[in-house]
């Protein structure tokens, strides 16, 4: 496991403890905990946007027209 460094607030600090603290965890799992979320969240989206590609790569569009502002709002 790797070892990483960070600069942060004083105060930042002092509330990220108080909050591990009182889930009896500590200021390292916690950030260990966020990062986790972080990637997991970066690449589900990025998922999600190659399946949309994917779809919209199969799907073929029937129309041909122009649309203009009053064509769409006709009734």
């Amino acid at each position: 496991m790797a070892n990483l460094t960070l600069s942060i607030d004083d105060e930042l600090l002092q509330r990220a403890c108080e909050a591990a603290l009182r889930e009896r965890t500590t200021v390292n799992a916690l950030v260990r905990g966020f990062l986790q979320r972080y990637a997991d969240a970066r690449r589900q989206r990025l998922a999600a946007i190659d399946a949309l590609d994917a779809v919209a790569g199969r799907i073929e569009s029937g129309s041909t027209a122009s649309w203009t502002r009053e064509a769409l709002h006709e009734r």
